[in-house]
């Protein structure tokens, strides 16, 4: 069965870290492009993070030099560190292969001193 299961959600507090980790089953993830999506509470989901096939990156202006995708091959895994953490950060993060779609089911991050 192929399916992304995201891990690595909880509490974090305001300037501290959290890494979130997307892992698969059935698929090669390296073999995609991938994406981290979230959704707060009341808004809309919206793009996070991508990384192509070839490596290359980019981020929502919101997260721009505190979050880094990666990918890690020999876990079959795609992760977001999440650094200098922010109230506006708690959310549903949800991993996603981009073409074709599948979602995984989705961590949930609380941002909270």
């Amino acid at each position: 069965q192929v399916q992304l299961v995201e891990s690595g959600g909880g509490l974090g507090q305001p300037g501290g870290s959290l890494r979130l980790s997307c892992a698969a089953s059935g698929i090669i993830l390296s073999a995609y492009p991938m994406a981290w999506y979230r959704q707060a509470p009341g808004k809309q989901r919206e793009v996070v993070a991508v990384m192509t096939n070839s490596g290359s990156t980019n981020y929502a202006d919101s997260v721009k030099g505190r979050f880094t995708i990666s990918r890690d091959n020999a876990k079959n895994t795609v992760d977001l560190q999440m650094n200098n953490l922010k109230l506006e950060d708690t959310a549903v993060y949800y991993c996603r292969r981009l073409f074709p779609p599948l979602w995984g089911q989705g961590t949930q991050v609380t941002v909270s001193s």
